[in-house]
C-alpha cells in the first residue's frame, strides 16, 4: 500500500483539541456505557495514524481513550474506548451523518473529524491492515490465513456494545469499543474451538490488539444465516411450533461446551464454590430488589432457590456467558452456529473469563424463550415451555448429561438471570418488565 502510518505526532496536542467534540459525541454512541454519568475529562492512551492526516485527502485516527466519569469504585480505573476517527478538509456530502465536528483548535484546527468506520475508503483500509499482519506504532495486527483483496465494506447498525464491519459477505469485523486488558473471550474461546474441531463457532480469521488488549477479531461472515430470536419471533407470529429448531440448538450448545471442556482446564465444583455461587447471587437479589420494590415480596422465595443451589456439585468450565436466542445462527441447511463469546461487557473481564457452570448457559436460553413467547400476543407460555423442554432434551442427548439432573442449580442460574433481567427493565424498558416478573413469580413458588 502507498500510504504509511506512524505514531501520531503531537499527541499532548492532539486530545485537548479533540476533547470539546468527544464530550457531546461519546455519550450519545449506543456502545457507551456511562450514559446517565457526566464526562469530567480524558486522559489518551494511545494515539496512532493509521493513515497519515497530512494534506486535504481523509486520515484515519485510531485512539485508546480513558473517559473520567464520577461513581466509579474507588481503585478502578477509567472506562477505555477504542476510537477510529477520520479527518478531512472537506467532508464529502454522503459522510454528512457521520460527523463528529470541526476541530477549532490544535494540530487538526479547521478540519472534519467524522466517524471513521462510516468512510468505506477508511474501513478499507483497516480490511487491508488485517490482510498485512505486522506492528503499527502501538498496534499489531495477526492473522492465521491468507485474506482475499478489495472486498467492499459496509457497517452493520445493529450492534450495541460493539461496532461491526462486513467485509464483501465474505468476512465480519468486530470492533470492541469498551476495552479491557487482556484476551477478550470473543478471541480466546473461538480459537480454543477451533483448534478442538468444533464447527459450530466461525474460526477467527484476523485480529489486532494494543499490548494484552484485544481490539478487534475478524470472522467468516454467515451471511446467509438468520439469528435465532428472529426465527422465533417468525415462528409465533405464524402460530409455529419451534421444538424441533431449540431440540437441534441444545444439541449446538452441548457440543460446544463439549469441545470446550476438552480445549480448556475444568475442575470441580466444591461445595464451597457452590455456597458463594449462591451467596453471589443473593447480593445482586438485594441489591435489585432496593432498586425495584416490586421484588420485595418475593425475595423469601427466591433465597431459598439460591440458598438450595449452594448445595450443588459438578463441574466447571469455560462458558459463552451471555447464551440467548439472539447470539445464534441458522443456516438454510438448518444447523446452528453460536456467537458473540464476548459475555456480558459490563462485568469485568476477569469475572466473565471465570470458569462456571454449564447450566448458566442453559439458563440463559430458556429465559430467551419465555422472553419470545411474551411478544406474542396473547402471550403463550405452552409453547415457551414446549421450547425449553426441547431444548434440554437436544442437549442431554449431545452432552450425555441432562441439564434438569441438577434441577437446584439450573433454577437458581435462571432466577438470578431473571432478578437482573427485572432490574434491567426497570431502567431501560418499563413496559418489558411484566416479563421477567412472570419467571420471578413462578420460580419464587417452587415451580
Amino acid at each position: 500500500m502507498p500510504e504509511t502510518a506512524s505514531t501520531t505526532r503531537a499527541p499532548a496536542a492532539l486530545l485537548p483539541s479533540l476533547a470539546p467534540l468527544l464530550h457531546e459525541w461519546l455519550p450519545r454512541q449506543r456502545w457507551f456505557a456511562g450514559k446517565g454519568r457526566r464526562v469530567t475529562g480524558f486522559t489518551l492512551e494511545a494515539a496512532t495514524e493509521l493513515l497519515p492526516l497530512d494534506g486535504t485527502g481523509p486520515g484515519l485516527l485510531h485512539l485508546l481513550v480513558r473517559v473520567e466519569q464520577p461513581g466509579r469504585p474507588t481503585g478502578t480505573p477509567a472506562d477505555c474506548y477504542q476510537l477510529l476517527l477520520g479527518v478531512r478538509t472537506q467532508l464529502p456530502p454522503r459522510l454528512a451523518p457521520a460527523l463528529i465536528g470541526r476541530i477549532r483548535q490544535g494540530p487538526l484546527a479547521g478540519r472534519a473529524v467524522y466517524e471513521g468506520l462510516r468512510d468505506p475508503r477508511l474501513a478499507g483500509l483497516l480490511y487491508e491492515r488485517l490482510r498485512t499482519p505486522g506492528r503499527i506504532g502501538p498496534l499489531t495486527f495477526r492473522g492465521t490465513t491468507e485474506l482475499p483483496a478489495s472486498l467492499a465494506p459496509r457497517v452493520l447498525d445493529a450492534e450495541q456494545s460493539n461496532s461491526s464491519l462486513v467485509y464483501g459477505d465474505t468476512y465480519i469485523l468486530k470492533i470492541f469499543r469498551r476495552v479491557s486488558p487482556g484476551l477478550n473471550p470473543d478471541l480466546e474461546l473461538p480459537l480454543a474451538l477451533a483448534g478442538a474441531g468444533c464447527a459450530r463457532v466461525p474460526a477467527p480469521v484476523a485480529w489486532f490488539e494494543s499490548g494484552a488488549s484485544t481490539l478487534g477479531v475478524l470472522q467468516p461472515y454467515l451471511r446467509d444465516s438468520r439469528d435465532g430470536w428472529r426465527l422465533a419471533l417468525d415462528a409465533l407470529a405464524e402460530g409455529r411450533e419451534f421444538t424441533a429448531e431449540a431440540h437441534a440448538l441444545g444439541r449446538a450448545t452441548a457440543e460446544v461446551h463439549l469441545a470446550l471442556a476438552t480445549a480448556l482446564p475444568t475442575e470441580r465444583l466444591r461445595r464451597t464454590q457452590s455456597a458463594h455461587l449462591a451467596a453471589e447471587m443473593d447480593q445482586r437479589l438485594h441489591a435489585a430488589a432496593q432498586a425495584v420494590p416490586a421484588l420485595l415480596p418475593h425475595v423469601p422465595g427466591l433465597r431459598s432457590v439460591f440458598a438450595a443451589a449452594g448445595e450443588g456439585s459438578g463441574y466447571l468450565q469455560r462458558v459463552h456467558g451471555d447464551l440467548h436466542l439472539g447470539q445464534t445462527l441458522r443456516a438454510a441447511d438448518g444447523g446452528w452456529a453460536v456467537i458473540d463469546f464476548e459475555g456480558e461487557p459490563a462485568k469485568p473481564l476477569a469475572e466473565r473469563c471465570r470458569p462456571q457452570p454449564a447450566v448458566r448457559d442453559v439458563a440463559g436460553m430458556l429465559r430467551s424463550f419465555d422472553y419470545a413467547a411474551r411478544t406474542h400476543r396473547p402471550w403463550k407460555p405452552e409453547w415457551a415451555a414446549r421450547c425449553r423442554a426441547a431444548y434440554c432434551t437436544g442437549y442431554a442427548e449431545a452432552a450425555g448429561t441432562d441439564p434438569r439432573a441438577d434441577p437446584a442449580l439450573l433454577r437458581a442460574y435462571e432466577t438470578d438471570k431473571a432478578v437482573y433481567e427485572v432490574l434491567y427493565e426497570a431502567r431501560h424498558r418499563p413496559d418489558w418488565l411484566p416479563v421477567p416478573m412472570a419467571a420471578i413469580e413462578r420460580l419464587a413458588g417452587g415451580e
